[in-house]
């Protein structure tokens, strides 16, 4: 079956009404959880990860889609509204979208956001519809020492997630993958680092670490910075016809910029929103509107960030390498059921992926249809005390732990992985490096024993074999790519904020 065959037989499946109601609702929960001030979309799936446990792969992983989509939007209207950026992606949405509601176009603002959004979204799926299955039919000759390189490949991502400091974000990764090998060892079912003691044996739960390291230390850091929403009236959400026309452009060159830079493994949208805002303020011919109130500076970001997202699905679908920490939460939601990411995954569950795909278009659709006319509630409650609501996130977390084993030392490992993650965050460590090298730590160590088993011990496997001597150097290349890019993200976000690059 050709590719629109695919994508057809994926449109029946994703328009049944269980996962139509799954796109609908993680659509609507994200942007839900992605609104409140200062929770980004790595907290949104957090928090809500739980909640899909109870169903069956296909419409979980929607819903998980659904939910990350929703919280980069809901995170552009705390961006625009009150000048918290939820996470660096939505700095360069601050600069010319807080003017905007300033001067009383705050809804404006959010309207060409959702816009560029669902413009840059979709294309972004398009692509991913046709270039995704071409990257998993090349890879699909691909053997022990050809994983392994793809996991080298993948850990380059740590780079890009390191925020301000490698050394830092190593370090992490190095804690990561320790937690991972805590537990019966994969190969000969022998205890690691369990002390004897019983809970142990069965390891660390994936959804436990990333409930506790972004869901439950979210809340913390919400309490104590006591935080508030301020009033804001929004009047008119619905551009007119010459915010469109100034926009337009600045849409399609920002949809570019995210789509392309979004292809490279560890290129996240904090690297290409920055350089979207970037490019259209050197293109304009009146750059000093910008951080005035320019609605290209919200437009191109806010479509870069979009385009990014959806090309972050290829390498995550196809290679099962992902660009950010949102798509790392959601490659562990792959692995909870059971389904591993790669090129396998097209040919083992071609269902799946392709109803997985077909719901992308549909909740980019539902997304834009949400947002506009429900603008006015998210601005409500964006009002609600943090008071409240982080007591309410924090039972959700525990409830959502507790679930999937029926375990209180889940509970116990969550409240841990919370302390944990707030000190770190507090002290910018990075927790990106630490979630991917605990998911994928296994995987390398896995790959590396059967590689190692075919040739009889000798690591030089890795450079006889083109394919796994080209991933290694292309993640040497990629690496010092992606240093390069950390170092300019870093520079912008000091320059607009005086304040250190943190994830």
């Amino acid at each position: 079956m050709d590719v629109l065959g695919h994508l057809a037989s994926g449109f029946g499946a994703a328009l049944s009404p269980t996962n139509l109601m799954m796109a609908a609702l993680g659509s609507l929960l994200g942007t839900l959880v992605g609104v409140l001030p200062g929770l980004g979309p790595t907290a949104a799936i957090a928090i809500l990860f739980p909640l899909t446990t109870v169903l069956a792969p296909a419409p979980a992983i929607i819903m998980l889609a659904g939910i990350y989509y929703g919280a980069m939007y809901g995170g552009s209207t705390t961006a625009i509204l009150l000048n918290i950026p939820g996470e660096v992606a939505s700095v360069p949405t601050c600069l010319d979208g807080y003017p905007m509601a300033q001067q009383g176009r705050g809804g404006v603002a959010l309207g060409i956001s959702a816009i560029g959004s669902f413009f840059a979204g979709t294309l972004g799926v398009v692509a991913l519809t046709f270039f995704a299955p071409f990257l998993a039919d090349q890879a699909l000759r691909f053997g022990p020492p050809e994983y392994f390189g793809l996991m080298v490949l993948a850990f380059t991502v740590i780079a890009s997630l390191s925020g301000g400091s490698l050394v830092k974000g190593f370090a992490m990764a190095f804690l990561g993958y320790f937690i991972s090998l805590i537990g019966l060892g994969p190969s000969t079912a022998e205890p690691r680092f369990t002390f004897n003691w019983g809970p142990l044996m069965g390891g660390v739960d994936l959804i436990a670490l990333i409930v506790g390291l972004y869901a439950i230390s979210e809340v913390f850091i919400g309490l104590e910075e006591e935080r508030v929403a301020i009033t804001q009236k929004i009047r008119n959400v619905f551009p007119r016809l010459a915010d469109l026309r100034e926009a337009f452009p600045a849409i399609l060159r920002g949809t570019g910029i995210g789509f392309f830079l979004g292809l490279l493994p560890g290129c996240a949208p904090g690297v290409t929103v920055f350089m979207a805002y970037d490019v259209e303020k050197k293109l304009s011919k009146h750059p000093e509107r910008f951080g005035k109130g320019a609605i290209e500076g919200v437009a191109s970001p806010e479509s870069a960030n979009n385009a990014t997202s959806s090309a972050g699905f290829i390498p995550l679908l196809a290679l099962g390498i992902p660009a950010s920490a949102p798509l790392a939460v959601l490659l562990g939601g792959l692995l909870v059921y059971g389904l591993q990411p790669g090129p396998l995954l097209f040919q083992k569950n071609p269902e799946f992926v392709w109803t997985v795909i077909a719901s992308l278009y549909v909740g980019n659709v539902i997304l834009l249809i949400l947002n506009l006319p429900l603008i006015g509630m998210w601005v409500w409650l964006t009002r609600i005390p943090y008071g409240i609501l982080g007591p309410v996130i924090l039972l959700l977390a525990f409830i959502g732990a507790y679930s999937v084993r029926n375990s209180m030392f889940d509970v116990g490992v969550s409240f841990v992985c919370g302390a944990i993650g707030f000190f770190l965050r507090r002290h910018q460590w990075p927790l990106a490096p630490m979630l991917l090298a605990f998911i994928l730590g296994p995987l390398l160590e896995k790959y590396l024993i059967q590689s190692l088993s075919m040739s009889g011990g000798n690591p030089l496997i890795f450079f006889q074999r083109g394919i796994s001597l080209a991933l290694i150097v292309a993640a040497a290349l990629l690496l010092l790519t992606s240093l390069a890019l950390v170092r300019y993200t870093r520079r912008r976000v000091k320059e607009e904020t005086a304040e250190e690059l943190a994830l």
